[in-house]
């Protein structure tokens, strides 16, 4: 089975697994998949992630708060879809709930998150939200 849309998948399992309070999911494999989650760790909105490149596989363990054991990843929305790209410049990245979340763009320099893009001063396609 082909699948078209990996990025909403990969959003789609980690809200699953968060709501079900999974301790790790995993996930098929793709550069871009990579680099949304090495930006969601930058960010700490995760743990870690593992790649198994020969069984196209990632194995992203998500951060919980101790004592609530409350997913630290409240919400995560897709925002360019592969009907509907939305590109945006630097200057009309937006602020996700006052800077307490990120966006995560697609650019010339990388998939990198909004608050980085607005200081190099590039724009690109606005893969997702998180907060």
């Amino acid at each position: 089975m082909a699948l078209s849309d990996t990025i909403a998948d990969l959003l789609t399992c980690i809200r699953n697994a968060k709501d079900a309070k999974h301790k790790y999911v995993d996930l098929r494999f793709s550069k871009v998949n990579q680099a949304i989650l090495s930006v969601l760790k930058e960010k700490g909105f995760i743990n870690h992630f593992l790649v198994n490149e020969r069984k196209y596989v990632l194995r992203v363990f998500l951060r919980y708060q101790n004592k609530t054991r409350e997913a630290v990843i409240h919400g995560l929305k897709r925002v360019s879809k592969p009907g509907v790209r939305r590109y945006v410049g630097y200057r009309s990245i937006p602020s996700v709930l006052s800077g307490l979340g990120t966006a995560i763009l697609s650019t010339p320099l990388g998939v990198i998150d909004g608050e980085k893009a607005r200081q190099l001063k590039v724009g690109g396609e606005l893969l997702c939200l998180v907060w």
